[in-house]
């Protein structure tokens, strides 16, 4: 069973994958920070507190939000999150939704103000804060300025306020009320937010100075809970980016632990891969165990196979499909409440990692096959384990003078790559040329250098 350390340590990574990570439970307000600077790992924290909450059946998810801004693209994916909740969503502005944060608030479906904030000035700018070109500038606002103002529609909200936001080219105005001039960015302020027209308000439902002030006014019943990021969150990020790169490892790393006798390094890296892979999906909220389970069943199956019932291809067959599949899922953000097959859209992506990791892994592997098993070091590691299968063979004898390249004979053990080979009646000590030979296999000698003789098999 050369796999169960390999499993023990899966089972252990799973074990203890996030101590610090809580749940929401039924009935439970959920309040989640968004402070500091909006990034692509606070989608990730966003996404995985939205899933479980609506997962748990919470009456609310409530962002608490303390931001100056941030990155555009990464607002526009915590909106297309928010857009999809179907629980009430709350904004509660403490004490600053500035640009991003702004764009963001207007994706749920309720405001609320701290008694002393802001939210407004929504003006793309550079990474390092400078206004960015005439033409480039005017390129993002028309290409950003859409998803936000679809959003404030969405929610019932006046499309040109969210306009005004991203664009200090366009008068804000409601009936002779001119609320943001051209040539100047909407802010509000939290007595502005609140201010009524027409017996609606302007953006915020009211003031409220806490959270449980948020929830008398909201009329929001259960207990609170606060769902804090994990220090994993940012690492669940860059595991997400490089998928591919971790199925590589994974796939390849597998590929020379079932070449090579026992268990060893290799075993340990393709499982470290794999367990990354998942266990990063898994944090990112992309994920969850049924998938890590299906993964699990698809290896069970290759190694039944693989133990029990060499030859039969169907059995490791199934267990690779649902390892594939499995991998492939991981990676599909589907979001509690869709359609059990995902959509072209969600799977477009996933396909495109997985797609790119079986071709790297094919070369990968093509090259391991070629190269490695003859470099010095990798024969080092492997002769003092290399053993003959079947009954146990007679010690070498020292190489006659007459064993030169083209002679032939048969393998009497696995060559991984090295074992004995029988040439002219004598047991041999041989190394191949890279190739994993098995016992049986006919083999020619290709070189002679002193006590090291070289094979490959024999046509």
């Amino acid at each position: 069973m050369k796999f169960l350390p390999a499993l023990v340590l899966l089972a252990a990574l799973l074990a203890g994958r996030c101590e610090n990570v809580r749940s929401a439970e039924p009935g439970e307000v959920v309040v989640v920070p968004l402070s500091g600077e909006i990034s692509n790992a606070q989608t990730a924290f966003l996404r995985r507190t939205l899933k479980q909450a609506e997962s748990a059946g919470a009456s609310a998810y409530v962002i608490e939000m303390d931001t100056p801004g941030g990155e555009l693209q990464a607002a526009v994916d915590i909106l297309q999150l928010l857009l999809k909740a179907r629980i009430p969503t709350y904004t509660w502005v403490n004490t600053n939704a500035g640009s991003a944060g702004a764009l963001i608030a207007l994706g749920t479906d309720h405001i609320y103000m701290a008694p002393v904030s802001a939210i407004g000035a929504a003006a793309p700018v550079s990474s390092e804060g400078a206004d960015i070109p005439q033409t480039m500038n005017a390129k993002v606002i028309s290409y950003f300025s859409g998803y936000f103002r679809s959003a404030a529609q969405a929610k019932g909200r006046n499309p040109a306020l969210a306009q005004a936001f991203i664009d200090k080219d366009t008068e804000f105005k409601i009936g002779g009320d001119i609320i943001s001039a051209k040539g100047s960015l909407l802010t509000l302020s939290a007595q502005e937010a609140v201010r009524k027209f027409d017996g609606k308000p302007l953006l915020a439902d009211g003031l409220a100075d806490s959270i449980e002030q948020l929830k008398a006014g909201a009329k929001l019943a259960g207990p609170t809970e606060r769902l804090e990021p994990s220090g994993f969150e940012r690492i669940a990020q860059w595991v997400t980016l490089l998928a591919p790169l971790f199925l590589v490892g994974g796939i390849a790393a597998a590929y020379l632990e079932f070449k090579a006798p026992g268990f060893g390094v290799a075993g340990f890296v393709s499982i470290a891969c794999f367990a990354i892979f998942f266990l990063g999906h898994y944090i990112a909220g992309l994920t969850g165990l049924e998938v890590i389970v299906v993964f699990a069943l698809g290896l069970g199956l290759v190694l039944v196979e693989l133990l029990f019932f060499p030859g039969v291809t169907v059995v490791a067959a199934l267990g690779v499909a649902l390892m594939l599949g499995s991998a492939l899922f991981a990676m599909v953000d589907y979001f509690p409440g869709d359609p059990i097959i995902p959509s072209p859209e969600q799977l477009m992506r996933p396909a495109l990692n997985l797609a790119v990791a079986l071709a790297l892994s094919a070369v990968a592997i093509g090259l391991l096959a070629r190269y490695f098993p003859s470099l010095p070091f990798f024969r080092r590691l492997l002769l003092p384990a290399a053993s003959a299968t079947g009954p146990s063979l007679a010690a070498s004898t020292p190489i006659r003078p007459g064993v030169h390249p083209g002679m032939v004979g048969v393998a009497r053990s696995i060559l991984r790559p090295a074992g004995k080979a029988e040439i002219g009646g004598v047991f041999v000590d041989v190394v191949t040329e890279g190739e994993f030979l098995d016992a049986g296999t006919p083999v020619r000698v290709t070189m002679v250098e002193g006590s090291r003789v070289v094979v490959s098999a024999s046509a």
